[in-house]
């Protein structure tokens, strides 16, 4: 009696599968839209002298930090190659369009206030992304389908401010991983998916400071040793 009852309890949670075939596809292409959000993690030198272009010697301490979060818009296309029941290689460009906010403290300068005198320099990025992932899936149940993701993407950043306090290099690489769930619907296939994207390579551009022309900026430059990118991305595929 009780196997009976396990057994019509299963198939009542079964219901009618939309688009029962569409997996068995070896190409899968889509469009994806999300938001996403960019950091920048900065290491500062601290306490260093400067020599100015007069010749002269200076203590300069300055902190600097990526305080805020700045949510951006993401957009691009996808193309999934299937490679097994579970596995599929997953294509997808995108472009990014966002931005990061950095405050700088200059500690040997005093406001008013007796605070350190600040600045900030909001970074405006173009990012055109283009990551190769794997993905790995569960079996599909009924209409929803989780699966984990993890990959490389190239990233290449068209903009940049030549005067800027800070300026980042052209060309990244990030690793990214992630987790998401295949949503089966009437007409097409809804995939949200949420992954974290790590830069590997320090994407400061140390030649900067030289480039400025204003002397003044060239402490603010000078102030940080390194830089890695970092984003949180939350897209909309469409199949």
């Amino acid at each position: 009696m009780g196997v009976m009852t396990l057994n019509m309890a299963a198939q009542t949670d079964r219901r009618v599968q939309n688009k029962p075939y569409i997996d068995l596809r070896p190409l899968h292409l889509g469009i994806l839209v999300g938001t996403h959000l960019q950091d920048l993690e900065l290491e500062n030198v601290g306490p260093y002298m400067m020599t100015d272009p007069d010749g002269n010697v200076s203590e300069q301490y300055i902190l600097c930090d990526a305080d805020k979060w700045n949510p951006g818009f993401s957009v691009g296309v996808l193309a999934e190659l299937r490679l097994s029941e579970n596995f599929s290689l997953r294509f997808t460009p995108s472009m990014h369009f966002g931005a990061k906010h950095l405050t700088f403290l200059n500690m040997k300068e005093i406001d008013a206030q007796g605070n350190p005198l600040q600045q900030t320099q909001d970074m405006k990025n173009t990012y055109v992304s283009l990551p190769l992932d794997i993905k790995f899936a569960a079996p599909r149940w009924n209409n929803h389908r989780p699966y984990i993701m993890a990959g490389i993407n190239p990233m290449i950043n068209l903009t940049g401010g030549d005067q800027d306090m800070v300026r980042i290099k052209r060309y990244d690489t990030m690793l990214e991983v992630g987790l998401g769930c295949d949503f089966y619907l009437p007409f097409f296939k809804l995939i949200p998916e949420l992954k974290f994207c790590f830069g590997l390579s320090d994407v400061l551009d140390k030649n900067h400071i030289n480039e400025l022309r204003d002397a003044n900026l060239r402490a603010y430059a000078g102030s940080v040793s390194s830089a890695h990118s970092k984003m949180f991305v939350l897209t909309f595929y469409f199949e």
